[in-house]
Protein backbone atom coordinates (compact mmCIF):
# COMPACT_ATOMS: atom_id res chain seq x y z
CA UNK A 1 0.00 0.00 0.00
CA UNK A 2 1.21 3.50 -0.83
CA UNK A 3 1.85 5.57 2.26
CA UNK A 4 2.63 9.19 2.94
CA UNK A 5 6.34 9.87 2.63
CA UNK A 6 7.91 10.40 6.04
CA UNK A 7 10.07 13.27 4.78
CA UNK A 8 8.31 16.14 2.99
CA UNK A 9 10.59 18.10 0.66
CA UNK A 10 12.26 21.10 2.33
CA UNK A 11 10.58 23.51 -0.10
CA UNK A 12 7.16 22.10 0.80
CA UNK A 13 7.94 22.59 4.48
CA UNK A 14 9.21 26.09 3.72
CA UNK A 15 6.03 27.08 1.93
CA UNK A 16 3.94 25.80 4.82
CA UNK A 17 6.10 27.71 7.29
CA UNK A 18 5.82 30.93 5.26
CA UNK A 19 2.06 30.53 4.93
CA UNK A 20 1.72 30.10 8.69
CA UNK A 21 4.18 32.71 9.93
CA UNK A 22 4.81 35.33 7.22
CA UNK A 23 1.82 35.61 4.85
CA UNK A 24 -0.26 38.79 5.32
CA UNK A 25 1.93 40.03 8.19
CA UNK A 26 4.24 42.36 6.18
CA UNK A 27 7.32 40.85 7.81
CA UNK A 28 10.54 39.10 6.83
CA UNK A 29 12.04 36.21 8.78
CA UNK A 30 15.67 35.81 9.84
CA UNK A 31 17.46 32.94 8.12
CA UNK A 32 18.87 31.74 11.44
CA UNK A 33 15.35 31.31 12.82
CA UNK A 34 14.41 29.17 9.84
CA UNK A 35 17.57 27.08 10.15
CA UNK A 36 16.86 26.50 13.84
CA UNK A 37 13.24 25.47 13.26
CA UNK A 38 14.04 23.24 10.30
CA UNK A 39 16.81 21.61 12.28
CA UNK A 40 14.19 20.62 14.83
CA UNK A 41 12.14 19.18 11.96
CA UNK A 42 15.06 17.03 10.77
CA UNK A 43 16.27 19.25 7.91
CA UNK A 44 19.99 20.05 7.93
CA UNK A 45 21.40 23.56 7.80
CA UNK A 46 22.84 23.14 4.30
CA UNK A 47 19.55 21.85 2.92
CA UNK A 48 17.70 24.77 4.49
CA UNK A 49 20.15 27.34 3.13
CA UNK A 50 19.99 25.75 -0.32
CA UNK A 51 16.20 25.85 -0.24
CA UNK A 52 16.19 29.54 0.65
CA UNK A 53 18.68 30.33 -2.11
CA UNK A 54 16.78 28.30 -4.68
CA UNK A 55 13.48 29.96 -3.77
CA UNK A 56 15.08 33.40 -4.20
CA UNK A 57 16.27 32.30 -7.64
CA UNK A 58 12.78 31.06 -8.53
CA UNK A 59 11.15 34.32 -7.53
CA UNK A 60 9.45 32.88 -4.45
CA UNK A 61 11.49 34.80 -1.86
CA UNK A 62 13.41 38.05 -1.65
CA UNK A 63 16.26 39.03 0.64
CA UNK A 64 16.33 41.93 3.08
CA UNK A 65 19.52 42.69 4.97
CA UNK A 66 19.35 44.18 8.46
CA UNK A 67 22.85 44.89 9.78
CA UNK A 68 24.77 41.62 9.57
CA UNK A 69 21.63 39.48 9.41
CA UNK A 70 19.80 38.30 6.30
CA UNK A 71 16.03 38.12 6.34
CA UNK A 72 13.68 36.65 3.77
CA UNK A 73 10.31 37.98 2.65
CA UNK A 74 7.58 37.01 0.22
CA UNK A 75 7.12 38.02 -3.41
CA UNK A 76 3.90 38.43 -5.36
CA UNK A 77 4.42 34.95 -6.76
CA UNK A 78 4.87 33.26 -3.40
CA UNK A 79 1.93 35.17 -1.93
CA UNK A 80 -0.31 33.79 -4.69
CA UNK A 81 0.95 30.24 -4.08
CA UNK A 82 0.44 30.53 -0.32
CA UNK A 83 -3.05 32.01 -0.61
CA UNK A 84 -4.03 29.16 -2.91
CA UNK A 85 -2.76 26.66 -0.35
CA UNK A 86 -4.64 28.40 2.45
CA UNK A 87 -7.81 28.37 0.37
CA UNK A 88 -7.42 24.67 -0.36
CA UNK A 89 -6.99 23.84 3.33
CA UNK A 90 -9.50 26.12 5.04
CA UNK A 91 -12.11 27.01 2.41
CA UNK A 92 -12.26 24.40 -0.35
CA UNK A 93 -11.51 21.48 1.95
CA UNK A 94 -11.30 17.80 1.09
CA UNK A 95 -15.01 16.98 0.81
CA UNK A 96 -17.13 18.30 -2.08
CA UNK A 97 -20.69 18.56 -0.78
CA UNK A 98 -21.70 21.64 -2.80
CA UNK A 99 -21.39 20.18 -6.30
CA UNK A 100 -24.01 21.77 -8.58
CA UNK A 101 -24.10 18.97 -11.13
CA UNK A 102 -21.91 20.69 -13.73
CA UNK A 103 -18.80 19.29 -15.37
CA UNK A 104 -15.95 20.89 -17.29
CA UNK A 105 -15.09 18.98 -20.46
CA UNK A 106 -11.79 19.59 -22.20
CA UNK A 107 -11.03 18.03 -25.55
CA UNK A 108 -7.65 18.20 -27.27
CA UNK A 109 -6.09 16.96 -30.47
CA UNK A 110 -2.33 17.26 -30.82
CA UNK A 111 -0.01 16.14 -33.62
CA UNK A 112 1.44 12.70 -33.00
CA UNK A 113 4.95 14.14 -32.80
CA UNK A 114 4.01 16.46 -29.90
CA UNK A 115 4.77 13.94 -27.20
CA UNK A 116 6.19 16.44 -24.73
CA UNK A 117 3.25 18.82 -25.13
CA UNK A 118 0.81 15.94 -24.69
CA UNK A 119 2.60 14.79 -21.54
CA UNK A 120 2.68 18.33 -20.12
CA UNK A 121 -1.01 18.88 -20.83
CA UNK A 122 -2.06 15.60 -19.27
CA UNK A 123 0.08 16.28 -16.19
CA UNK A 124 -1.39 19.75 -15.71
CA UNK A 125 -4.93 18.46 -16.23
CA UNK A 126 -4.41 15.76 -13.62
CA UNK A 127 -3.05 18.38 -11.20
CA UNK A 128 -6.16 20.50 -11.89
CA UNK A 129 -8.55 17.68 -10.97
CA UNK A 130 -9.32 16.28 -14.43
CA UNK A 131 -9.64 12.61 -15.32
CA UNK A 132 -9.56 11.03 -18.80
CA UNK A 133 -13.04 10.22 -20.05
CA UNK A 134 -11.89 9.06 -23.50
CA UNK A 135 -8.46 9.53 -25.05
CA UNK A 136 -8.39 13.25 -25.79
CA UNK A 137 -11.50 14.10 -23.76
CA UNK A 138 -10.97 14.93 -20.08
CA UNK A 139 -13.50 15.86 -17.42
CA UNK A 140 -13.55 17.61 -14.03
CA UNK A 141 -16.36 18.38 -11.57
CA UNK A 142 -17.70 21.92 -11.47
CA UNK A 143 -16.62 24.86 -13.61
CA UNK A 144 -12.84 24.83 -13.84
CA UNK A 145 -11.05 27.78 -15.44
CA UNK A 146 -8.27 26.31 -17.57
CA UNK A 147 -7.59 29.41 -19.66
CA UNK A 148 -4.28 30.23 -17.98
CA UNK A 149 -3.16 26.60 -18.12
CA UNK A 150 -3.89 26.36 -21.86
CA UNK A 151 -2.29 29.74 -22.55
CA UNK A 152 0.84 28.86 -20.60
CA UNK A 153 1.29 25.67 -22.64
CA UNK A 154 0.51 27.60 -25.87
CA UNK A 155 -2.15 25.08 -26.88
CA UNK A 156 -5.22 27.32 -27.30
CA UNK A 157 -5.57 26.34 -30.96
CA UNK A 158 -5.66 22.64 -30.06
CA UNK A 159 -8.01 22.66 -27.07
CA UNK A 160 -11.79 23.05 -26.75
CA UNK A 161 -13.53 23.56 -23.41
CA UNK A 162 -17.21 23.07 -22.56
CA UNK A 163 -19.38 23.10 -19.43
CA UNK A 164 -22.16 20.52 -19.33
CA UNK A 165 -24.45 18.33 -17.24
CA UNK A 166 -24.82 14.55 -17.42
CA UNK A 167 -27.92 12.94 -18.88
CA UNK A 168 -30.45 11.79 -16.28
CA UNK A 169 -29.67 8.12 -17.01
CA UNK A 170 -25.92 8.51 -16.63
CA UNK A 171 -24.22 6.36 -13.96
CA UNK A 172 -21.88 9.00 -12.56
CA UNK A 173 -20.43 6.68 -9.93
CA UNK A 174 -19.34 4.21 -12.63
CA UNK A 175 -17.89 7.02 -14.73
CA UNK A 176 -15.84 8.26 -11.77
CA UNK A 177 -14.39 4.79 -11.23
CA UNK A 178 -13.36 4.64 -14.89
CA UNK A 179 -11.89 8.14 -15.17
CA UNK A 180 -10.04 8.43 -11.84
CA UNK A 181 -7.76 5.99 -10.05
CA UNK A 182 -8.76 6.71 -6.47
CA UNK A 183 -7.29 3.76 -4.57
CA UNK A 184 -3.93 5.47 -4.01
CA UNK A 185 -5.61 8.67 -2.82
CA UNK A 186 -7.83 6.71 -0.43
CA UNK A 187 -4.74 4.94 0.94
CA UNK A 188 -3.06 8.29 1.56
CA UNK A 189 -6.07 9.55 3.51
CA UNK A 190 -6.16 6.36 5.58
CA UNK A 191 -2.43 6.56 6.28
CA UNK A 192 -2.77 10.20 7.31
CA UNK A 193 -5.38 9.27 9.91
CA UNK A 194 -3.19 6.46 11.22
CA UNK A 195 -0.10 8.65 11.44
CA UNK A 196 -1.77 11.48 13.30
CA UNK A 197 -3.96 9.67 15.80
CA UNK A 198 -2.67 10.73 19.24
CA UNK A 199 -2.36 7.14 20.36
CA UNK A 200 -0.41 6.05 17.25
CA UNK A 201 1.58 9.05 16.03
CA UNK A 202 4.48 7.94 13.85
CA UNK A 203 5.89 11.29 12.71
CA UNK A 204 9.14 12.72 14.04
CA UNK A 205 9.07 15.90 16.06
CA UNK A 206 8.63 14.65 19.59
CA UNK A 207 6.48 17.02 21.60
CA UNK A 208 7.49 20.17 19.68
CA UNK A 209 4.10 21.65 18.70
CA UNK A 210 5.54 24.06 16.13
CA UNK A 211 7.39 21.29 14.28
CA UNK A 212 4.43 18.94 14.49
CA UNK A 213 2.01 21.53 13.12
CA UNK A 214 4.44 22.33 10.33
CA UNK A 215 4.63 18.68 9.30
CA UNK A 216 0.90 18.14 9.77
CA UNK A 217 -0.09 21.01 7.47
CA UNK A 218 2.54 20.11 4.87
CA UNK A 219 1.37 16.52 4.66
CA UNK A 220 -2.29 17.51 4.56
CA UNK A 221 -1.85 20.03 1.75
CA UNK A 222 0.17 17.52 -0.25
CA UNK A 223 -2.71 15.04 -0.07
CA UNK A 224 -5.59 17.39 -0.85
CA UNK A 225 -3.73 18.96 -3.78
CA UNK A 226 -3.90 15.51 -5.41
CA UNK A 227 -7.62 15.18 -4.74
CA UNK A 228 -9.89 16.05 -7.71
CA UNK A 229 -12.68 16.80 -5.19
CA UNK A 230 -15.25 14.60 -6.82
CA UNK A 231 -18.84 14.97 -5.55
CA UNK A 232 -19.03 13.01 -2.31
CA UNK A 233 -22.52 11.69 -3.05
CA UNK A 234 -21.07 9.72 -5.96
CA UNK A 235 -18.14 8.25 -4.00
CA UNK A 236 -18.09 5.11 -1.87
CA UNK A 237 -19.81 5.40 1.50
CA UNK A 238 -16.53 4.73 3.27
CA UNK A 239 -14.54 7.35 1.32
CA UNK A 240 -11.96 8.44 3.95
CA UNK A 241 -11.54 12.13 3.09
CA UNK A 242 -14.00 13.40 5.71
CA UNK A 243 -12.43 11.32 8.47
CA UNK A 244 -8.98 12.53 7.49
CA UNK A 245 -10.09 16.16 7.39
CA UNK A 246 -11.59 15.89 10.88
CA UNK A 247 -8.30 14.40 12.07
CA UNK A 248 -6.33 17.26 10.51
CA UNK A 249 -8.51 19.97 12.06
CA UNK A 250 -8.56 18.35 15.50
CA UNK A 251 -4.79 17.88 15.64
CA UNK A 252 -4.17 21.38 14.21
CA UNK A 253 -6.40 22.93 16.88
CA UNK A 254 -4.66 20.96 19.63
CA UNK A 255 -1.18 22.01 18.47
CA UNK A 256 -1.92 25.67 17.75
CA UNK A 257 -1.58 27.23 21.25
CA UNK A 258 1.83 25.63 21.81
CA UNK A 259 2.92 26.36 18.23
CA UNK A 260 2.10 30.07 18.63
CA UNK A 261 4.01 30.28 21.88
CA UNK A 262 7.02 28.54 20.35
CA UNK A 263 6.94 30.78 17.26
CA UNK A 264 6.92 33.94 19.37
CA UNK A 265 9.93 32.65 21.30
CA UNK A 266 11.92 31.32 18.35
CA UNK A 267 11.27 33.51 15.30
CA UNK A 268 13.09 36.77 14.60
CA UNK A 269 10.80 38.85 12.39
CA UNK A 270 11.26 42.39 11.06
CA UNK A 271 8.91 44.67 9.10
CA UNK A 272 9.17 44.66 5.34
CA UNK A 273 11.14 47.56 3.90
CA UNK A 274 9.67 48.32 0.45
CA UNK A 275 12.99 49.72 -0.77
CA UNK A 276 14.57 46.29 -0.16
CA UNK A 277 12.22 44.56 -2.58
CA UNK A 278 14.79 44.48 -5.34
CA UNK A 279 17.73 43.51 -3.13
CA UNK A 280 19.52 40.36 -4.32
Amino acid sequence: MTTVDDAPRPQSLMLTFLGDQVLDRDVCVYSGSVIDLFGRAGVGEQATRSTLTRMVGNGLLRRQREGRRMYFGLTERSEAVLRDGRRRIWETGAVNRQWDGTWTLLGFSLPESWRRQRHDLRSRLTWSGFGPLFGGLWIAPGEVDVSSLVAELELAAHVKVFHARADAGMDIGAMIEEAWELSELAARYEEFVRRWRPEDRTVPGGDDPLVLRLRLSTEWLRIIRRDPRLPVKHLADDWPAERAEKTFRAVHDRLTPGAREAAERLLDLVPVRPEAAGQA
